[in-house]
């Protein structure tokens, strides 16, 4: 493999693990919290349908970006009421909502485009616009660090640099602040966090609305970053990709970003090398797009261990008198 190419595989990776890492830090803090979500998925596929629509008709990504978060923190505050304030089937709730909007999201969008469940194609100020870092170009042509820092850390849409900035930032939150620490013992121990006063719902739904606005921005950059528009099921997966990966990871945001990182790896090499032979035989396109899910899944079950889940996620909080 040359440079060149090496280059356009890493680039390919962090674009496409960006939506990955935001769901997976997004169900990383509604865990931590109690507060499991398989709603990832269609968060992410109801939040890709409003920032394409709201981009093309306003024309302005900015607006269909905030119209995604909007749209993405109302179906986890939806949740949130079934799972926190109901103190409903948590798991239940989640698939009910995924049925709901992967459903509703195509019917809306054929009722507003008439383009068989998509939007038209983004273009000029509907679609995000790449950054170039200063120097970019200056340096192309530098050896090892020109087509690292060009190829590389330079041309992402801003979301890809907002998602890497995203892990430090969760890992301050959870674990350097007193907010971080309350959030983690709801997941924990939650009657402990009733009795010295703080609020459990309260801290329950800061948790899930994090949620939101992190998958909000995941098919936010899904459709107007990655892509050029909304498709039926574009998410193809990847929600519950971001779920095994947090469980790899152990719910800790640094190897959250490893695990992701794997997985995007293995898609940009999926995508990158379609058409190969494998000792004279063809390797279908189909069995190319399918091995980045299969590697992951071998990958996670493999080598994750005993993962251990906050031991009061899942479970409704029942105040006793």
């Amino acid at each position: 493999m040359d440079i060149a190419t090496f280059v356009q595989v890493l680039d390919s990776t962090l674009r496409l693990a960006t939506p990955l890492l935001f769901a997976c830090l997004a169900g990383l803090i509604s865990e931590r919290a109690g507060v499991f979500d398989i709603g990832l998925e269609v968060k992410m596929l109801g939040a890709a349908f409003m920032a394409a629509a709201i981009a093309f008709v306003s024309g302005n990504v900015w607006i269909g970006v905030a119209a995604a978060v909007a749209g993405s923190v109302l179906m986890s505050l939806v949740h949130g009421g079934a799972a926190i304030t109901f103190r409903g089937n948590q798991r239940i709730s989640g698939v009910a909502i995924n049925f709901l909007a992967a459903g509703i999201t195509v019917v809306i969008a054929q009722n507003w485009f008439r383009q068989g469940g998509r939007t038209p194609s983004l273009s000029g100020d509907a679609r995000m616009a790449r950054i170039d870092l200063p120097f970019a170009e200056n340096l192309r042509d530098v050896p090892v660090i020109g087509p690292v820092y060009h190829g590389i850390l330079s041309g992402p849409a801003p979301l890809v640099y907002v998602a890497f900035l995203c892990v430090p930032a969760t890992w301050y939150l959870l674990f350097r602040t007193r907010f971080g620490l309350r959030l983690r013992a709801v997941g924990e121990n939650p009657a402990a966090v009733d009795t010295a006063g703080v609020s459990v719902i309260g801290l329950r739904f800061a948790a899930v609305a994090i949620c939101g606005v992190l998958c909000g921005l995941a098919g936010a950059y899904l459709s107007t970053g990655l892509s050029a528009g909304f498709v039926k099921d574009m998410t193809a997966g990847r929600g519950f990709i971001a779920l095994a990966a947090m469980i790899f990871a152990k719910w800790r945001p640094w190897q959250a970003m490893g695990a992701v990182l794997l997985f995007g790896l293995l898609e940009a090499v999926a995508n990158r090398f379609q058409n190969i032979d494998i000792f004279g035989v063809a390797v279908p396109v189909q069995a190319m797009q399918a091995l980045p899910y299969i590697l992951t899944v071998v990958i996670l079950a493999g080598f994750v261990g005993k993962a251990i889940p906050p031991r009061a996620g899942g479970a409704a909080y029942v105040k006793e008198h």
